[in-house]
Formats: C-alpha cells, structure tokens, sequence
C-alpha cells in the first residue's frame, strides 16, 4: 500500500486558508480518491462532472450551490468551466458557507478560470504519480520502468503494467482529448507523440519533427502544447543568466511519466531498456521528474550555452540556488561543463544524480548523490542541514 499522506495534509491545511483549492494533475494517478477522503471527512456535496446525473444536478448552478454548506466538491472541473463565475461570487460570501475543492486534469481550462474568476481567492495543490518518497528509495528501478501512475506501478506483473498503458495512452487520445473540444485525429497525435521521445530530454527543435511528420512548425507547437496542457509533456524553460556568452532559448522536451515514456518506445523489458541507445536520456527524465516532486516546479529550468556548457535542471528552492546534473553512471566526476555552470550561475550547491550505490562530496560545492539517496539529502538540504 502507498499512502499519499503529504498531499491530504497539504489539501486540508489549503482549505483552511482558502476558500477553493484546485488540485491538478493527470488523470489517473489518484486525484478523485483525494477528493473522496477528504470530503468524507466532513459535511460535504461530490459532484462529478463525468456522471451525467451530476450535471443534471447542476442545470440551475446557482440555485443547487448557493444553498449548499460544509464542503463541495467538483471531480474534473474542467468539463463545466462556466462554474468560476459563480464560484468567485460564492467564495465571497460573508460569512462563508462552504469552501470549494476543484480537481483537474487539464490545465489550460483550469488556469483560465482561476485568472479570470478566482484571482486572490484559490490555492494550487499539484498531483503527480507516485514518487520515490512514497514508493521507497529502493524501490527507484521498479518505479523508473513502470512510471508513477498507480494502477502502472502497482500492477501484478509488467505485463499488466504495460497493459494498462497502452490503454492509457488510447482513452487518453481517443477519449480525453475529444472531451475537451481537441479535433486532432488521435492516430496524428500518437504518432507526434511516439516520435516526441526520440527528443525526450533534448532542446525542442519543431522543424525536424515538422520535416518527419509532414507538417508546420506552428502545428507541431500546437501539438505540444496539448500534451504539455494534460500533463503528459514537460516543457523546461531555460535560464537566462546575464552572462556573455549565448544562451539556448528553446526549451527541452521530456515525456514526464518514464512508464509511458518506454511504452511509446515500445521497450519491452528493462533489459531492453539498458541497451537502447536513449537510456541515458530516459534516465534524465526520471531523476528530473523526482527531484522536482519535491522542489516543486515554478522555478525550475535548464541551462546551455552555444558554448557548449549546460546544465541540467538548475532549481530556485527556499532562498538558494541548486543546481542537478543526472549521469548514468555508478561514478561521476566533475566536468569542465559542471565547474562553468557552479561559477556562471553562483549555485550553492551542485547535485549529480547517478543509480550507483554511493554518494560522496565531488568538491566543496558539488556532490554525487545516488538516487536512493536522493529524497533523504533534498529533505536536508531544504532544512539548511548538510549543506
């Protein structure tokens, strides 16, 4: 059993402070079972927006929730946007009679409806599939092949893990997308996106793939855009530092889940996995993705120069500056691009994120860091402690 304590107390403790509180993230990695534990702890209203009987409900909205009190909750809110209006003018009462938990799996809906309606009045809670916190450290091989989403991981055997993804992948396009008002054909968009992980961990680059695909570079960005808007794509924006040299301003691309990531590879073991000439990348992408489980986000980017230095994931975390390089290797050591990047970009302190057994001081800034090793030394550091 994984238990996702952290973000039941980081809801409840959000509640208290705000009137709504939205909680994002993809579908299927245990939104609605949050939703439902924290409502079932108290007097609250579920209304969810996929059941037509809830919809029904809700055919007169300001006449069923303005008499409403205690909790009420709207399971996969983007599906009825036109509830933010009312939402802010129920957020305003005073007093308050009821609080409001909003859960998402599209962020363009979401995010319109906050700036517009919900500006001042809501809290953003960010879900993602399980993580090496919740799972255990040493349980990193197992959650790198099989992914985060919890039906993936859990699943009896990788096989079944692997069902269960591709079957993902399909409502995902087939369904999801066409809900939403998306037109694209879904064929169209599995093929963007199978060819999006031969660029997995690199720097976008929409006229190859516009070349490949017979298509326009503006389409292509629109394609992007759509799985980046259902939290199946992570743009990293780079980091422009007032340096003299040029800087990269493309962004890189990753397939944020690593299960799916390998099932759109068609990888069919992890031993095929270690032989594919995209491990190191597929590798990249599941370190970055724990490392900001825990950092968060909002102030995240990478970094290179047409120099050729770079630097992985640089993170701007409780006042410091920390910087993360990932190597697939059981030994890393400092590079000419890692001593450029700790001095052009003034890091406190420098993380190389390796799957070797050992961690152990690289300089008096920098450090190896096993993954297993990884959530336990980000707990220190965001402290203070051994730093």
């Amino acid at each position: 059993m994984v238990t996702r304590a952290h973000y039941l107390e980081v809801i409840r403790e959000r509640l208290t402070n705000f009137p709504v509180v939205s909680v994002l993230g993809p579908r299927q990695v245990g939104k609605t079972t949050l939703a439902r534990v924290i409502a079932g702890e108290q007097p609250s209203h579920f209304f969810d927006l996929e059941d037509v009987d809830a919809l029904a409900r809700l055919a007169a909205p300001k006449v069923t929730l303005e008499r409403l009190e205690g909790l009420v909750v709207f399971d996969e809110v983007q599906r009825k946007p036109d509830l933010f209006a009312l939402l802010r003018v129920l957020a305003d009462r005073a007093p308050l009679k009821a609080r409001f938990l909003l859960t998402g799996s599209a962020s363009p809906a979401i995010v319109r409806g906050v700036s517009e309606s919900l500006a001042g009045r809501v809290a953003m809670v960010d879900i993602a599939g399980f993580n090496l916190q919740e799972v255990g450290p040493g349980e990193w091989r197992k959650l790198w092949w099989r992914g985060g989403f919890p039906r993936a991981y859990l699943a009896a055997t990788d096989a079944a893990s692997r069902q269960w993804q591709e079957e993902f992948v399909r409502t995902l396009l087939e369904r999801d997308m066409p809900q939403l008002g998306i037109t694209i054909a879904a064929a169209t968009l599995r093929r963007f996106w199978t060819m999006l992980t031969h660029y997995h961990a690199q720097v976008w680059k929409g006229s190859e793939l516009a070349r490949s695909l017979g298509a326009s570079e503006p389409t292509m960005r629109k394609y992007l855009d759509l799985l980046s808007s259902t939290f199946m794509v992570r743009q990293l924006q780079p980091w422009h530092e007032n340096v003299a040299k040029r800087q990269v301003k493309a962004p890189k691309v990753y397939v944020r889940d690593s299960g799916l990531l390998h099932c759109l590879m068609r990888q069919p073991a992890f031993e095929d996995l270690e032989a594919h000439p995209k491990l190191g990348a597929s590798w990249e992408g599941f370190a970055l993705e724990q490392v900001l489980s825990v950092t968060g986000d909002r102030d995240a980017y990478f970094w290179a120069t047409h120099g050729g230095a770079e630097l992985d994931l640089l993170v701007h975390w409780r006042g410091r500056r920390y910087g993360f390089e990932f190597k697939y290797g059981d030994a890393p050591s400092l590079t000419k691009s890692m001593h450029i990047a700790l001095a052009d970009l003034k890091l406190d302190r420098l993380f190389v994120v390796h799957p070797g057994d050992d961690s152990y001081a690289m300089s008096d800034q920098a450090e190896a860091v096993a993954i297993m090793h990884l959530p336990a030394r980000l707990a220190e550091a965001s402290t203070g402690s051994g730093h």
